[in-house]
Formats: structure tokens, C-alpha cells, sequence
């Protein structure tokens, strides 16, 4: 592999995230006004604008694959608190192991020599691939390792976040 292979958080995943965050929040400052709360707009603005800077950096992981190894990467304006990187070589990877979550999903961790778990990024665009990859540099099989998040299931979200936005633009239309 001359070239690495990055991979981003699926944007089904991030477009249907940040899309929730955006119909919960957004009508919030003008709820305030309506409601004449002690909360002043623009500090729900401030606070709005923050959230949803937040979101996008947490979001914003990369998965970057080499001829050495696997790391995981945030782009620097992401603070450090909100960072989770962490980078292997193909020679420390010794195994892969399934844990259930308590939504009854399953989740994979790289296992190293030393015992060490690192969580498998598992809802980037271009998973298979990725998996592909990793089996290539390290033997390990991988064929029986399924995306966290079937499409279908953001797909979902996003149609019921789309449902929810347009009952807020309705509601704020019709109050304000």
C-alpha cells in the first residue's frame, strides 16, 4: 500500500447527527422569545453555535491506514478533550475482540500483544475496505466484522429528523 487510505465518519452518520442537533436546538432561542424565559437568545445562540462546533469536531475522526500501521486522527482545531487518537502497528495487532453493547450491538477492539484494546472505528464510509485492509496487514479475519450501523437505520433517523424540523418550522411559523 503506497498510498495511505483515509477514511472519514460516514456522512449518512454525521449529516443525520448534526440534522437532529440542529431541529432539538434551533427553535430553542425562539421558544425564548415566545415564552419571555429568563434565558436571554443570544446566549442560547452562543451556546447553540458551541454545541454544534463540538459535534462536528467529535465527528470529524479519521481513520488513516498505512504501510505501518493504523492510527486514528482529529483535525487540530478539535480540542484536545474531544480527541481520541491513537495509532498501532500491523505487528502490535496481535487480535480482535467482540464485545456486546448494551444496545445488544456488537463492537470490535485491536488487541495487542500486551493486552491492550483499541476500539475499531466502525462507522466510517468505506468499512468494508477498510476491513479489507486491516485482514491484508495483519492475517486476522475479519469477514465476520459488520458496520456498528446498518444504513438503514440512519436512514431512519434522518427521515424522522427531517419530520421533526419541519414540525418546528410549523410550530415557530404558526406562534411566531
Amino acid at each position: 500500500m503506497s498510498e495511505p487510505l483515509r477514511f472519514k465518519t460516514s456522512p449518512l452518520i454525521s449529516g443525520t447527527l448534526m440534522a437532529l442537533y440542529g431541529a432539538l436546538t434551533l427553535p430553542l432561542p425562539f421558544l425564548a422569545v415566545q415564552t419571555a424565559a429568563p434565558v436571554s437568545p443570544w446566549f442560547l445562540w452562543g451556546a447553540i453555535a458551541c454545541g454544534g462546533l463540538l459535534l462536528w469536531g467529535a465527528l470529524s475522526q479519521r481513520v488513516e491506514l498505512d504501510a505501518q500501521g493504523i492510527r486514528i486522527t482529529y483535525p487540530r482545531w478539535v480540542p484536545p478533550f474531544l480527541r481520541r487518537q491513537w495509532q498501532l502497528t500491523w505487528s502490535e495487532i496481535q487480535g480482535l475482540q467482540p464485545r456486546s453493547t448494551s444496545q445488544g450491538g456488537l463492537v470490535y477492539y485491536l488487541v495487542t500483544s500486551g493486552g491492550q484494546r483499541y476500539l475499531l472505528p466502525m462507522r466510517v464510509a468505506g468499512f468494508a475496505q477498510m476491513m479489507r485492509a486491516i485482514e491484508a496487514h495483519t492475517g486476522l479475519p475479519t469477514d465476520m466484522i459488520k458496520p456498528l450501523a446498518q444504513p438503514w437505520m440512519y436512514t431512519i433517523l434522518a427521515v424522522l429528523t427531517l419530520l421533526l424540523g419541519t414540525v418546528d418550522l410549523w410550530i415557530l411559523m404558526t406562534v411566531g
